[in-house]
C-alpha cells in the first residue's frame, strides 16, 4: 500500500498550490517511507497535471517499483495505492514480460492496452489509483469495488485536487472548510460513517467504490462524474443448494488467501480466534507448507478479562500448529484516552469506539514484530449473515413473504441452538426502526439539515440488504479506520473475504447458505468444517474487539469526559449537540436508566476530539 495525491490545475495557478505541496507529502509520509516520487505534466490548453506518491513497498523492493510509472514512451503514467493480486495471471494472459517485478507495471500494461473501462473488471484485488492517458488528454481516477483504498477529491476555483487522505487533501487546498450537517447527524443519531461519498467536510468527497471517473484535461470547466464498473448482481454467478454453495465457498476463499499471501515482505494472519480469522489461518497454514513460506500468526489476548479470546486461539494454534504472537491488548482507559486524538488524527474522522484505537495499537506491534502485511476476516460477517441484525431481516422478510410456517421453525432452530436470539441487544437494536423519536440531544444545526438514514430492510430483500452493509453501512466504516491505523505504521491489511468472487457468489446465493438449521455463517462453517476444531468452527458466540467501554465511560473516564464536553466545547458552541440534553442523558447513564447505548455516550467525545484536532480546517 501507498499513498498518492495530485492536483490539475491551470499553469499560472500552479505557482500558488507549490507551498503547500510539501505539507501534502508531510501529511502523507506514513503510508510510503521507502520512497518519494512525482511527476509534473503539461497538457495541451494550458493547464498542468501534477502527480505525487509515497510508496510502501511490497512487491518488488527495488527502484523498478517507483512512482508515479510511466510506460515506454512515457505517454502515461499511473500513481498507485494497493495491490491487484492476480497480477501474474493478467501478465501471463497478455504474454507480457515486465521489467520488474511489481504489479504496477501490469496494471499500466492493461491499461495501455485495454483501456481503463475494459481493464478494470479484470483486476481482483484493492486499489485507488490516478492514471494519466496523454493520448486521450484524460486522467482518470478509480477504486476497487469495496472502497478498501481510500480516495478522496475536491473542486476548488476551477482546479481538481485528489488524495489518499482528508487531511492530504485539506493541506492542499488551504483553506478552511464548512461541516456537513448530514454526516454529523448519521454519527452522532445512528452511530454510521461513510455511508456514501460525503465526508465530514463540505466539498470535499470520496470516490465511490467500484467506480472509475475520466476526467477531460483540455475541457473548458473540470468534473468529476464516476462511473460503476461492477455490480455483483449482473455477474451470473448462479444461486444452488447450501451443498453446492458450501464447495464453491471453500475453492473461493482459498484462492482468495493464496493470491493475498504474494508479497516480498513478510505476511502474517490476525488471529482472533472468531470462526472467520480461525479459517483464514487455516488457508494460511495450508499454502504456506505447500508453498514452503513462513506466515506469522498475530493475536491480540487480554487475560483475566472478560471476553478474552486466548481459549479459542490457543485451540486454533494448536489444532494448526502454529504458535502465535500474543499481544496483550489489556489497556487501560488512561491509555485509550491519551491516544484518543492521535488515533483521530490518522483516522481523518471521529472515532466509532475506542476498539479504533485497540486495532491501533495492535498494527504498532505488527510493526514492532516486522510484520508488514497482514490478513484480516472483515467482511464475513457481511457476506454469511454473521451478524444478529441478519436474522431480524430474514424474520421480517419470511413475514413479509406470508411464510409463517418456515418463520416458526426458523426461530425455533436459532432459539434452540442459542445461536444470535440469546444474544439480542434492544439497546444497540434501536437503530434498525423505521421511526425513531427526534433525540433532544441534537443540536439545531444538526436537526435542521439531518435526515437518517433508513436502515431496516429494503423491499428488495435481504441479500440487498446485505449490499448495503457492503457497500454504505458497515464494509465502508471498518475499512476506513483500518486503512488508516494499519497505515499509520506502514502496514498492509489485505481482506479475503472482500474478494470479489465470493461477494458475487454469497449475494446471489440463497438465505439458507447463510441462515439454516439454527446457525448463521452456515456454508462457510460447513466448507471447513474439516479444517478446524468443531468448538471453533460450530462456535455460538460472537465478539469483536472486546474492551470494556461502557464501564470506562461510567468509572474512570467519568470526569475526563465532562472536562471535555463543557460548556465552552466546540460541539456546543457550534450548536451540533445540546449541552443540557447532553449531560442529562450522560447522568442517566451512569446511573444505568433507561437503555442508552454507550455509542450514543462516546459519539460527542469522539466528535469533540475531532473538531479540536481539525481546529484549523473548519470554517
Amino acid at each position: 500500500m501507498c499513498g498518492l495525491f495530485g492536483v490539475v490545475c491551470r499553469k499560472a495557478a500552479f505557482e500558488s498550490i507549490k507551498p503547500r505541496i510539501e505539507r501534502a507529502h508531510a501529511f502523507q509520509q506514513h503510508r510510503g517511507p521507502d520512497m518519494r516520487g512525482e511527476t509534473m505534466l503539461e497538457i495541451d490548453g494550458g493547464r498542468v497535471v501534477y502527480l505525487a506518491h509515497q510508496r510502501l513497498s511490497i512487491l518488488d523492493l527495488s527502484e523498478a517499483g517507483r512512482q508515479p510509472m510511466a510506460d515506454a514512451d512515457q505517454a502515461s503514467w499511473l500513481a498507485y495505492n494497493g495491490e491487484v493480486y492476480n497480477y501474474r495471471e493478467l501478465a501471463g494472459a497478455m504474454r507480457y514480460t515486465p521489467a520488474g517485478g511489481s504489479d504496477t507495471e501490469v496494471v499500466l500494461e492493461c491499461f495501455r492496452r485495454d483501456g481503463v473501462a475494459a481493464a478494470l473488471p479484470k483486476f481482483n484485488g484493492m486499489w485507488a489509483l490516478a492514471w494519466v492517458s496523454l493520448r486521450e488528454g484524460a486522467l482518470y481516477l478509480s477504486r476497487d469495488r469495496a472502497g478498501v483504498k481510500p480516495l478522496y477529491v475536491a473542486l476548488a476555483e476551477g482546479d481538481l485536487y485528489f488524495a489518499s487522505e482528508i487531511k492530504t487533501l485539506l493541506a492542499l487546498l488551504g483553506r478552511r472548510h464548512r461541516l456537513n450537517a448530514q454526516v454529523i447527524g448519521e454519527y452522532l443519531v445512528q452511530a454510521l460513517q461513510d455511508t456514501g461519498t460525503a465526508t465530514f467536510f463540505e466539498g470535499i468527497e470520496a470516490l465511490p467504490a467500484g467506480s472509475f471517473a475520466r476526467i477531460e484535461l483540455a475541457a473548458p470547466a473540470l468534473s468529476v462524474a464516476p462511473v460503476a464498473y461492477w455490480n455483483p448482481f449482473e455477474s451470473g454467478s448462479g444461486t444452488g443448494n447450501p451443498g453446492d454453495v458450501a464447495g464453491r465457498v471453500h475453492d473461493t476463499v482459498l484462492d482468495a488467501v493464496r493470491l493475498r499471501l504474494r508479497a516480498d515482505v513478510p505476511v502474517g494472519v490476525l488471529l482472533s480466534g472468531g470462526v472467520d480469522s480461525s479459517i483464514i489461518a487455516a488457508c494460511v497454514c495450508h499454502l504456506s507448507r505447500d508453498a514452503r513460506q513462513q506466515v506469522a500468526v498475530l493475536s491480540a489476548v487480554s487475560p483475566g478479562q472478560p471476553g478474552d479470546e486466548s481459549p479459542y486461539i490457543d485451540r486454533v494454534a494448536k489444532h494448526l500448529g502454529i504458535e502465535p504472537i500474543k499481544v496483550d491488548t489489556a489497556w487501560g482507559p488512561t491509555e485509550a484516552l491519551e491516544l484518543l486524538r492521535t488515533v483521530t488524527w490518522m483516522n481523518d474522522s471521529p472515532l466509532g469506539s475506542f476498539s479504533n484505537v485497540a486495532f491501533y495499537l495492535l498494527m504498532q506491534r505488527a510493526s514492532e514484530a516486522g510484520i508488514k502485511v497482514v490478513l484480516s476476516g472483515q467482511g464475513g460477517d457481511e457476506l454469511f449473515c454473521g451478524y444478529r441484525k441478519y436474522l431480524g431481516f430474514h424474520f421480517q422478510e419470511l413475514v413479509r413473504q406470508r411464510k409463517f410456517a418456515k418463520l416458526a421453525s426458523t426461530a425455533w432452530a436459532f432459539w434452540r441452538n442459542d445461536v444470535v436470539l440469546g444474544q439480542f441487544n434492544l439497546t444497540e437494536a434501536r437503530r434498525y426502526l423505521q421511526r425513531r423519536p427526534q433525540d433532544p440531544a441534537l443540536g439545531d444545526a444538526v436537526r435542521q439539515a439531518f435526515t437518517p438514514q433508513v436502515l431496516g430492510l429494503p423491499p428488495e430483500g435481504l441479500a440487498y440488504r446485505q449490499w448495503l452493509d457492503y457497500r454504505c453501512f458497515s464494509v465502508p466504516y471498518l475499512t476506513h479506520y483500518e486503512d488508516r491505523a494499519s497505515m499509520a505504521f506502514a502496514r498492509e491489511v489485505r481482506l479475503p473475504f472482500l474478494d470479489y468472487r465470493l461477494v458475487e457468489l454469497m449475494l446471489n446465493a440463497p438465505v439458507e447458505s447463510k441462515l439454516n438449521a439454527g446457525w448463521t455463517k452456515y456454508s462457510l462453517r460447513q466448507a471447513f468444517a474439516d479444517w478446524l476444531p468443531p468448538e471453533i468452527v460450530w462456535r455460538r458466540d460472537k465478539q469483536g474487539f472486546s474492551m470494556p467501554q461502557e464501564e470506562w465511560l461510567r468509572g474512570e473516564l467519568k470526569s475526563a469526559w465532562r472536562a471535555i464536553l463543557n460548556r465552552d466545547a466546540e460541539v456546543f458552541r457550534r450548536q451540533l449537540i445540546d449541552h443540557d440534553a447532553l449531560h442529562a442523558k450522560f447522568e442517566r447513564f451512569c446511573n444505568r436508566q433507561g437503555s442508552i447505548w454507550y455509542r450514543e455516550i462516546f459519539a460527542p467525545l469522539a466528535l469533540e476530539v475531532w473538531l479540536q484536532a481539525y481546529s484549523e480546517f473548519i470554517e
